[in-house]
């Protein structure tokens, strides 16, 4: 019953089958990138990605000439563990994809690693860091893209004038809309589109 009427919906309701499976996937991976700084923070550095990978030279000295770089921080064996972590992710979706269907359950994964190689790139990220209100924020820019990721103060204040500001705006034009009738015209023909 609504507003003393009687209404009748039609609801979706999922109904699902469930079907064992099993199988293989296999996934040839080339280049997963695993930043090897710990001077900052991954998910900004995560973030400069896509890399120009194709396009890697092999290392000369003079490249970094009048620059500061760094040597990697991060182990192989850690390195490697933190890409299987990525691709981990990349393999489910594809067991998934494999699978079908609008829902599966995944209950075991047993992944094989060949063909292991790796390398050493160094990349060019230019860094730096601005002082505001007594806290540093730190933004990185990918030197092949211009990307530009980083930390940024937020002003309270302005967020709190935003939101209000938005409210009385909206408060404002349903106040109008009400004052000219609008609201009631829209109410009328709501009701009798049952």
């Amino acid at each position: 019953m609504q507003n003393g009427r009687q209404v009748s919906r039609v609801r979706r309701v999922p109904k699902i089958r469930w079907t064992n499976t099993q199988g293989q996937v296999s996934r040839i991976f080339d280049d997963v990138l695993i930043g090897a700084s710990l001077s900052l923070p991954r998910k900004i550095i995560d973030q400069l990605q896509p890399w120009d990978l194709e396009n890697l030279v092999p290392y000369e000295e003079q490249y970094i000439s009048g620059f500061q770089s760094e040597v990697y921080q991060v182990e192989l064996d850690e390195g490697f563990d933190r890409a299987k972590q990525v691709m981990d992710g990349i393999i489910h979706q594809d067991i998934a994809y494999d699978i079908g269907g609008d829902h599966q359950r995944i209950y075991q994964v047993n992944t094989r690693h060949s063909d292991i190689t790796y390398k050493h790139c160094l990349l060019p990220i230019w860094s730096a860091a601005f002082l505001y209100a007594n806290k540093s924020y730190r933004f990185v820019v990918n030197g092949r893209t211009g990307q530009v990721q980083g930390e940024r103060p937020y002003s309270y204040w302005k967020i709190a004038f935003a939101v209000i500001t938005g409210l009385i705006v909206i408060t404002g034009g349903i106040s109008l809309l009400q004052q000219s009738g609008a609201l009631e015209h829209i109410e009328y023909n709501n009701y009798y589109a049952y």
